[in-house]
């Protein structure tokens, strides 16, 4: 294009229509070219493409900038659909949380290059037309390459395999070039070629996999979860926990005694309740609580570093070992959290609750706060037990009453599910695994945090707000069929007729008398669940039956929760005066006021990828905790069935592992999915779906996670399976891993968090 000169630096608008009309990439380079910038108006335009780039103007990087919603010149696309003759792609790097959807390019296929499939690669010319984008295939790219993870291990003539630690994968692969790992280490590794038979070749030497720590350094990598922060954003932090605390546009309440109950070992406290009985006559028997969430908001501005990562990770993820937080520590453990004796700031929800537990008003503001004492749940509930329990604790109970009796009006799904516990030595070695004890302590925060959350929800819809909404949706018909048909199995009714509530469910529940089949009844319940997500439109709350809900109580470990608080600074009016060196505002902003959709989305997804990592380490630490064990007896219930073999947990324990069908004798099983069985041909031996027995325990993997039983003969030995023979040697890649870190494959069910907080 021909060169226009222009005087001083460039306008906004006249850089947007210089990269809107380039032919080539046009980057920082190429503008200052283009209107013959030198010395310090080189500097003063890299101040101004950053401050367009925060203002949503323009993307990209510093080579290649382009129009924001647009696509560059040059780029990789992703095929994402054949749609009648027509190929169409949208950009390979497109950010999910970036308030538009990805433009869908019509591709102008070549006659040179092969048919393009969904999911395939290419490098491409862009074009924007008056009838939207096209784009121009240059080359086809390879499949992006996976990175890995896996144990170094060496057959018996000395060649060295890879040996994932993920269930999923059931093959070892060759290694061709070490990268100088050695055998037992844990190691990242990416493919050799283009052909499985090229192998792969190790990147990265993650050291020992059976060392403290090892097992959630595993879950990092697999489930690819950000852990490491970039400098600018602990160089913003550090910034903002130096913010002065100022009594002027805050309610001073440092004189409430107000606590924190958490988890013993808390890594950080986001909450804090207080509670007394209210004075009004209009209320009687009724109370003034207080639910106090750290002001996240006002340290983590929207556009700066710090929100940037916040917003990639989507929330913090808890490991026995460790947590990767959302936020770095020097706010998430420290200037954030509330702790004990030192002011804090908060943002307070006043509700008044009434006599029936009935929350009447709510009022929310900006505070100042000193938490009176940072307690432990078994702690709290020994004082109240003792009868000795302080008045500030006394009435926090009182007042809990009453929420209970209106939570059992409402009467919300209620799987009382064991939870395992992992706990360590302080040289990172397991000291015990076991079941988290349910006590009324957690019952107390909870249901305050759900009132405080339903708060929240309201609040913003009296102002016409945004909300991102917690939203459960009832279970699907299919999925109700299917529970209909296992209760049909167990001799137990569900009639589809009738209008399904948590209730119905609750009700079921309470009908079984026996320990054991209640637990199955629940998990069965649980599996017929719709996934929790977040979400801008609100479809009410199945499993807490509620009508409207939101997630405001923890901002320090949720990024949801932080969109809650910033809705709530625009619709109440809350802003503060903006400190220097800091974004301005903290609000929502522009994008994230204009399409919610794009950004609930993501943080839905790194929600499951947390819970898939913590409840992938957790099966490690148990793993790990019976390989001591392996031979011994355990009484297990069956918890799913397969033409393949059956999958059991033990009892008061966890650690759901296989038993395969080839393992149980010489006679065929026939697999009866309507009664989630596997049934003798011959003896009409059964193991169902519910089944208690005792079985014995032939491999425990830790690195997997995946434990394999046998079920004993009248000796106690293992049946001998049908079709044995000797082991074999592998020779060749594709073949199954059959070394140390040999794993088995499971089952399970999946999991729902929908609770007030579920706090580790």
């Amino acid at each position: 294009m021909p060169h226009h000169r222009f005087s001083g630096l460039p306008t906004r608008e006249q850089i947007l229509a210089f990269v809107q009309s380039s032919d080539t990439p046009a980057g920082r380079r190429e503008i200052a070219r283009e209107f013959g910038l030198k010395g310090q108006e080189r500097i003063a335009l890299k101040a101004l493409l950053k401050d367009m780039a925060e203002e949503g103007l323009i993307d990209g990087a510093r080579s290649a900038y382009h129009r924001m919603g647009g696509v560059p010149k040059v780029t990789v696309l992703r095929v994402v659909a054949v749609e009648e003759g027509e190929t169409i792609a949208i950009p390979d790097s497109w950010q999910p949380d970036d308030a538009t959807p990805p433009p869908r390019l019509r591709v102008m296929e070549s006659r040179k290059m092969t048919a393009l499939r969904q999911g395939d690669r290419i490098l491409a010319r862009t074009e924007e037309t008056g009838h939207g984008w096209r784009a121009h295939p240059m080359k086809k790219l390879p499949a992006q390459a996976e990175a890995l993870l896996g144990v170094v291990e060496h057959d018996g003539a000395g060649r060295p395999w890879l040996a994932p630690v993920d269930k999923r994968i059931r093959n070892s692969s060759p290694i061709a070039d070490l990268g100088g790992a050695e055998e037992g280490q844990l190691v990242l590794a990416e493919p050799a070629g283009r052909s499985p038979r090229a192998g792969v070749k190790v990147v990265e030497v993650l050291g020992d996999p059976l060392a403290p720590r090892a097992y959630s350094l595993i879950a990092i990598h697999k489930h690819g979860i950000p852990h490491i922060f970039p400098e600018e954003a602990l160089a913003e932090a550090e910034r903002a926990a130096r913010l002065p605390l100022s009594e002027q546009h805050r309610e001073d309440l440092r004189e409430l005694p107000i606590v924190a109950i958490d988890p013993v070992d808390a890594r950080d406290h986001d909450d804090a309740i207080w509670a007394q009985p209210d004075s009004d006559p209009g209320n009687p028997g009724g109370w003034q609580a207080l639910v106090a969430i750290a002001d996240v908001s006002f340290y983590v501005r929207p556009g700066g570093e710090i929100d940037r990562e916040a917003r990639k990770r989507g929330n913090s993820v808890y490991f026995p070992d460790r947590v990767v937080p959302m936020l770095p520590e020097v706010l998430s453990a420290d200037v954030c959290s509330l702790k004990q004796g030192e002011d804090r700031a908060a943002m307070a929800c006043h509700l008044t609750i009434s006599r029936e537990g009935r929350v009447t008003r709510w009022r929310f503001a900006r505070a100042l706060v000193r938490i009176h004492e940072v307690i432990a749940y078994e702690d709290a509930q020994a004082r109240i037990d003792s009868g000795e329990a302080p008045p500030h604790l006394a009435h926090l109970w009182d007042a809990w009453r009453a929420l209970n009796a209106a939570r059992e009006d409402r009467d919300p799904l209620d799987l009382d599910l064991p939870e395992r516990r992992v706990v360590l030595d302080q040289q990172g070695r397991i000291a015990e695994i076991a079941l988290r004890e349910r006590l009324d302590a957690h019952r107390v925060v909870e249901d305050f945090m759900i009132a405080a959350n339903v708060a929240a929800a309201k609040a913003l819809e009296s102002k016409a707000s945004p909300v991102v909404y917690r939203v459960h949706e009832p279970p699907t018909r299919e999925k109700l069929v299917a529970l209909r048909d296992y209760f049909d199995a167990i001799g137990r009714k569900l009639a589809l007729g009738q209008v399904v509530t948590p209730g119905l469910f609750n009700r079921m529940i309470r009908d079984v008398a026996d320990p054991g089949e209640k637990a199955l009844v629940m998990e069965a319940v649980l599996r017929s669940q719709t996934q929790a997500y977040y979400g801008p439109r609100n479809a009410g709350h199945f499993g807490l039956a509620l009508g409207s809900y939101a997630h405001f109580t923890s901002p320090i470990r949720r990024y949801a929760d932080l969109l809650v608080h910033r809705a709530l600074v625009d619709a109440f009016g809350f802003e503060q005066p903006a400190p220097k060196g800091l974004p301005p505002t903290t609000g929502l902003s522009d994008r994230d006021r204009e399409d919610l959709s794009r950004i609930t989305d993501a943080i839905s997804m790194t929600e499951r990828r947390a819970m898939e990592a913590e409840r992938d380490t957790i099966d490690r630490y148990v793993a790990a905790w019976l390989t001591g064990r392996v031979g011994e007896t355990f009484t297990t219930r069956i918890t799913g069935v397969q033409k393949f073999g059956f999958f059991a947990t033990i009892a008061g324990l966890g650690g759901d592992g296989l038993v395969p069908v080839s393992s149980l004798g010489r006679e065929y099983f026939r697999h009866d999915e309507a009664a989630r069985a596997l049934v003798g041909e011959d003896s009409g031996t059964r193991y169902a779906v519910g089944d208690t027995l005792q079985l014995r325990l032939a491999e425990a993997n830790p690195l997997t996670g995946a434990l394999k039983f046998e079920v004993p003969d009248s000796d106690g030995n293992a049946i001998e399976p049908r079709g044995a023979r000797p082991d074999r040697k592998r020779s060749g890649p594709g073949k199954p891993a059959k070394g140390k870190f040999a794993q088995g494959q499971r089952g399970r069910p999946a999991n729902i968090r929908h609770q007030g907080r579920g706090k580790r």
